[in-house]
């Protein structure tokens, strides 16, 4: 229950936020008028008449691919509402993924948005019987294909859903491999949320900026269930959220909250904010010193914070590892920032904090109500595998009893695969995944997440991915090639050999710099250069599974 008895179930809290924020604007795409709290119920409503039709009962599976836009949180509530099950889609799943979805979960009814149709082309099963635009819900495919959406419809059936009660099927996009269906209840979600709501408070006047996927359980929970408790509204961006794009969102929308995963900042820090500390040669020098680095940054924070349309109380930062010298910048910049930690199979949050006590390099401490141990800590070192427990652990792997074994104890211990440990004061520090983690030659622990974080300040690179090969440390490195270029192509005659010389000296130096940074056991053997970027999930984070 919440703190004022209401059900931990969508509907109980959706018509909670309906009683006190009916009139107060709910969700709008950037740019237009916002639908209210009590169109959007409405709305709800017809949906649910409309899924009736199509013969959709509770329990049964709904899936919804999707591009973010406000009919996204209509169809998604109108699922959960009557007890049925939806099953979010990543839009950047490719159509074989997309179709082992379909699948797996053997959904009854896909909603699709039109940017999304060419990866259902080819697909055919008989379970999915029914297919709706999601940006008009106009019928694409079914049985009866005279049926039509009517606003003013009103569902038959009267629905009684539980805390319990399936809510959702989220297919995780792991750095793995294989895709999980995990199985959240409407318990799970709605307990993190408010749980995300202790941490940072939100109420009707908070805006938030989407740019995450909503199919990914960290936009999903803290993105559009949270702003739902607080009454806030949210608005969502037409195209992908390149920097044409999002700057005049962010200058129009204003924002006082945004979610992000460390990719987008460390995109801004190293592609902009840095070079023009490093254009002149005495700015550079005068760059190195402390207190006047200190006092560059909280000038291009300023600038950073207007940016983002100078009303950001909270910019969360979550998925992944942050970039030490990000964070350091975003710390001097005065920047509104904080880091949580989670996962799919978490609701997704487990620890966090908001900006005013956050901690250099730590997720925070674990969040109410949420229990968080070291599992077989090192006695040096305090680090071991996180297990967490508590009311936002999923149900379990669907379908996948074996994989759900693997991961859950019998006293509802989850066994994240995260490394870990905890300071004096309980905030987490995350050092990388078990499963990532490297075994030097003589037993020690190398983390490939804290080796990239160095490389990954090194000039021109964006990006990069440390793996063992016979026994040695490689370094994989995806460089900005356009201002490498830009730099270098000093002389038109023979530029390509300059380039690729200089390619190669760059490349050995920034051995040489990280290994002067490193411990002896992390020495990197030799860094070979990625020429396009590396594949990524839905939370920007490398597919390490593809380049082992």
């Amino acid at each position: 229950m919440t703190e004022n008895n209401t059900k931990l179930t969508f509907p109980a809290i959706f018509a909670e936020t309906v009683r006190k924020f009916g009139e107060r604007n709910s969700y709008a795409y950037v740019g237009e008028k916002p639908r209210t709290y009590n169109e959007s119920a409405r709305e709800i409503k017809a949906l649910m008449a409309f899924l009736e039709k199509f013969g959709v009962q509770p329990g049964d599976k709904v899936a919804l691919l999707s591009n973010n836009m406000p009919n996204w949180s209509s169809v998604y509530f109108s699922i959960t509402f009557m007890g049925a099950v939806v099953v979010p889609v990543l839009p950047d799943f490719s159509a074989n993924e997309v179709s082992n979805i379909l699948v797996h979960s053997g959904a009854k009814v896909l909603f699709v948005s039109s940017s999304q149709l060419a990866k259902i082309k080819e697909f055919q099963s008989e379970e999915l019987e029914t297919v709706i635009l999601s940006d008009n819900y106009s019928v694409i495919s079914a049985a009866d294909k005279g049926l039509s959406f009517d606003p003013l419809a009103e569902p038959v059936r009267q629905y009684d859903v539980s805390e319990d009660d399936l809510a959702s099927i989220i297919y995780t996009s792991g750095t793995t491999g294989r895709s999980k269906g995990v199985m959240l209840t409407h318990r799970n979600i709605c307990f993190n949320a408010v749980k995300g709501k202790v941490i940072q408070p939100v109420d009707e006047n908070d805006r938030f900026l989407s740019v995450l996927p909503l199919s990914h359980t960290y936009e999903n929970t803290l993105g559009l269930i949270l702003p739902l408790l607080g009454g806030s509204c949210i608005y969502y961006l037409r195209k992908p959220p390149t920097p044409s794009v999002l700057i005049p969102a962010m200058a129009e929308v204003k924002p006082t909250v945004m979610l992000t995963v460390p990719l987008i900042m460390e995109k801004i820090y190293f592609n902009k904010i840095l070079p023009t500390f490093m254009e002149k040669k005495l700015l550079k020098l005068l760059y190195r010193i402390p207190f006047i680095r200190k006092k560059l940054h909280a000038v291009a924070g300023k600038k950073l914070y207007k940016t983002f349309g100078g009303h950001l109380k909270f910019f969360g930062i979550g998925g992944a590892k942050l970039n030490k010298a990000v964070e350091k910048f975003l710390i001097e910049a005065r920047f509104p920032y904080a880091i949580g930690y989670g996962l799919t199979e978490t609701s997704p949050l487990l620890a966090g904090a908001n900006p005013a006590n956050s901690v250099f390099d730590s997720t925070g401490p674990a969040i109410q109500d949420i229990e968080l141990i070291i599992n077989n800590p090192d006695q040096k070192t305090g680090e071991g595998e996180i297990w967490a427990r508590g009311a936002s652990i999923m149900k379990g792997y669907y379908k996948e009893p074996e994989l759900t074994s693997e991961v859950l104890t019998h006293d509802g211990w989850f066994k994240t695969g995260d490394l870990g440990l905890f300071d004096s004061k309980g905030n987490l520090y995350i050092k990388g995944r078990l499963k990532n983690m490297i075994l030097g030659s003589s037993g020690e622990n190398i983390y490939p997440e804290e080796i990239e974080s160095i490389i990954n300040n090194f000039r021109f690179v964006i990006e990069s991915l440390v793996i063992q090969q016979k026994g040695k440390l490689v370094a994989y490195v995806h460089m900005n090639m356009e201002e490498l270029e830009k730099k270098y192509y000093d002389f038109k005659d023979d530029m390509t050999r300059q380039l690729e010389q200089k390619k190669e000296e760059l490349l050995l130096e920034l051995q040489r710099y990280v290994n002067a940074r490193v411990s002896k056991f992390c020495q990197i053997n030799k860094v070979v250069l990625q020429p396009v970027p590396f594949q990524k999930t839905a939370t920007l984070k490398i597919k390490r599974y593809l380049y082992a």
